[in-house]
């Protein structure tokens, strides 16, 4: 049995994928509506999962809140400068633990699990036009407090949202140079 489909087109790199970029500023007046942040959130809930654990959850701060402005005290000056205008903050957790016992593991893998309904915002975003940096460089330990994370929940990294101002450009010493396929593949040429 045979079926009719249409010559293949050459595969490539969409181009959000392509031109995706780590924005180091934000339109101070670009706003985030609900259902915008609803979506992103959505992006996340259908991020595969082993066993679908979904061991993720999020702290979401429109900026202009009172939640954003308490994400905002924890930013590392480094980030406070080009994160806080963003339109959206957004603490990402992980499940490690058990609620009955938070030092037993309760996903191995939590943390890449985390990193795909991550990385599915970040796709959604592109696809709704925003741009998203993800960064690390803020008080864990305070925000840990701040929210009341318990033992068995890790905040682990952060992402801003909103819409980039002027073009694709990097931190400073940075490099949007990225390792070549035989450099991410196993075996090294």
């Amino acid at each position: 049995m045979t079926s009719d489909c249409a010559v293949p087109v050459e595969p490539t790199l969409h181009p959000a994928l392509a031109n995706r970029f780590s924005p180091t500023e934000f339109d101070p007046r670009a706003t985030m509506s609900d259902a915008e942040v609803d979506v992103l959130l959505e992006a996340a809930r259908h991020a595969p999962s082993a066993g679908n654990s979904q061991p993720w959850s999020f702290i979401i701060g429109r900026r202009g809140d009172a939640i954003h402005d308490r994400i905002r005290t924890h930013l590392a000056r480094s980030s406070s400068r080009w994160a806080a205008p963003a339109s959206l903050l957004v603490v990402n957790l992980a499940q490690i633990g058990l609620a009955a016992e938070p030092e037993w593991a309760y996903s191995e893998f939590a943390h890449y699990d985390l990193g795909q309904a991550v990385a599915h915002m970040t796709i959604q975003g592109l696809a709704m036009g925003l741009a998203s940096h993800q960064f690390r460089a803020f008080d864990r330990d305070g925000l840990t407090r701040e929210f009341d994370v318990p033992a068995h929940w890790e905040v682990t990294t952060m992402t801003a949202f909103g819409l980039a101002v002027g073009p694709a450009t990097e931190a400073p010493g940075s490099t949007r140079a990225r390792a070549s396929r035989a450099e991410i593949t196993w075996p090294h040429s």
